[in-house]
């Protein structure tokens, strides 16, 4: 299996120099060349969860070797996640929730990144890079906070991290501030997500500064969803969901069902379809947006549109204008168009927006609910059936609620739960009607209280820890301060 671009067919390289790279060079992001299979799905039903994350990750980084992948996996899949089996699948009456934050930051982004740094050193030790490898980040809430933890100490990576000072939680914001790690950065910028977004992709594409950053010993790489490396681990999950399902004879062989994601980047929805083209047994994708409805207004009227105001919201880590992995997407529906994602990237670049004409979406639909609906969906599910959501898996459990009442679709759905409800307590305790603190750590022992489950202890242990990283800076002076930062001129403290 090898790895080809966005935005130039002629490349052709393996998993470990595309985890590498992050980005090709000319802006294009790695896709595999092919989609494996995984047939027989009822031949795995019982497995657990690392064995057929195996399965998966074999099928698309051919150039690890056995002893390697298994490593990597019981490395990052161990202690740090709070159930036993990874991830946990919750019915409620109208759906079946995939909880998918029970690793060490809550959050659905460990089940790639608690991998994702053994990965990338099989690989630097693999290729004998000898330069430190430079993991840049552009977050809106959660991604952060995961490289963060999984990239911690890691010799060899240096780990900078850039954040929209007003565009997270304030829980999100201490996860970030108090992490410890030597080889750790963190920017606060004066600006939101997609400023973030654009100035790491300015940094990937700016030939000048890489090779300066180069002859003092550093080189590039990512962990976004840009980053394959990123994207592939969470197909496995997806798998797992309706295996669990067939396991506990919630449907049949070979049913389909439907996928709501809550979504931003595009990167976990994206992972979905791929499973879907994997053999999964997949009716409908369904693309889950919060007020920031760029992506419902793609999927309805086949035009993206940046070009209006970001709005921040209970769900932030959603609150995105630009998705980036929507480019993946365009170019597998596409045939693998690369003349047609490079006229779409630069109109967005110089315009804003473009619009997607012959293309067939029909596989994903999308659409948005607001800040009402979505304490709305927290309240209703709460009162009648005891389950708690957090504010990005409302949106999705509220989408999904609109589509299965639009098109009378019965097909059995899953949810992506993306984040534990104590990252956001404010939102949750006002949504379901009880008074609440002004404060987020008072609030979550009051859910606590109420919903009579334990707040994950890497957040309750937040409150007592001292915040090492209190760096803002502005657009304009974030690439001299990440230079200053890796020389050593300044610790960020």
């Amino acid at each position: 299996m090898n790895y080809t671009s966005t935005r130039d067919n002629n490349i052709s390289i393996a998993s470990m120099d595309a985890i590498i790279k992050g980005i090709s060079d000319e802006g294009g992001l790695f896709v595999p060349e092919y989609i494996p299979q995984i047939p027989n799905l009822n031949s795995l039903i019982g497995i657990d969860y690392l064995s057929l994350a195996f399965k998966v990750l074999s099928l698309f980084l051919t150039d690890y070797n056995e002893e390697d992948l298994k490593s990597a996996l019981n490395k990052a899949y161990d202690k740090e996640f709070s159930h036993d089996g990874i991830v946990d699948l919750v019915k409620t009456k109208e759906a079946f929730f995939l909880e998918l934050f029970h690793g060490p930051t809550s959050a659905f982004k460990d089940m790639a990144l608690q991998i994702m740094p053994h990965l990338l050193s099989v690989a630097l030790k693999d290729k004998e890079i000898k330069e430190k490898i430079v993991i840049l980040v552009a977050t809106s809430g959660d991604t952060g906070k995961a490289a963060l933890e999984g990239f911690k100490d890691i010799e060899g990576i240096e780990v900078v991290v850039l954040y929209p000072n007003k565009g997270v939680s304030d829980i999100q914001k201490a996860q970030m501030q108090t992490q410890r790690g030597n080889n750790l950065h963190v920017l606060a910028i004066n600006g939101n997500f997609d400023d973030a977004q654009n100035e790491v992709k300015s940094i990937f594409s700016d030939k000048a500064y890489k090779k300066v950053l180069l002859d003092k010993g550093f080189r590039l790489s990512s962990a976004n969803s840009i980053n394959i490396g990123r994207l592939i681990p969470q197909i496995t999950y997806y798998f797992y969901g309706y295996l669990k399902m067939l396991e506990n004879n919630e449907i049949g062989e070979n049913e389909k069902i439907n996928i709501a994601v809550p979504t931003g980047n595009f990167g976990n929805i994206l992972a979905a379809y791929y499973a879907k083209e994997m053999g999964l047994p997949v009716n409908h994708l369904i693309c889950a947006s919060n007020d920031n409805n760029v992506l419902t207004d793609f999927f309805n009227k086949g035009i993206y549109d940046k070009n209006r105001d970001l709005l921040l919201t209970s769900s932030p880590s959603m609150d995105i204008l630009i998705s980036s992995n929507l480019e993946r997407f365009i170019y597998h529906i596409s045939g693998s168009d690369e003349k047609l994602v490079n006229q779409k990237m630069k109109e967005l670049r110089e315009s804003g927006t473009y619009t997607l004409e012959g293309v067939n979406t029909s596989l994903i639909s999308g659409d948005y609910i607001n800040e009402e609906e979505v304490s709305y969906w927290i309240k209703k599910l709460y009162k009648e059936e005891a389950y708690v959501m957090d504010p990005h898996t409302s949106v999705a459990y509220g989408v999904y609620q609109k589509y299965k009442k639009e098109t009378h679709d019965n097909h059995k759905t899953l949810i992506a739960s993306t984040a534990s409800p104590y990252k956001f307590p404010l939102k949750v305790l006002s949504s379901i009607g009880l008074a609440y603190p002004g404060d987020d750590f008072l609030a979550m022992e009051r859910l606590e209280e109420e919903n009579k489950s334990k707040i994950p202890s890497k957040l309750k242990e937040l409150k007592n820890l001292k915040s090492l990283h209190k760096l803002v800076v502005d657009k304009e002076d974030i690439k001299p301060t990440i230079m200053e930062i890796l020389e050593g001129g300044n610790k960020n403290d």
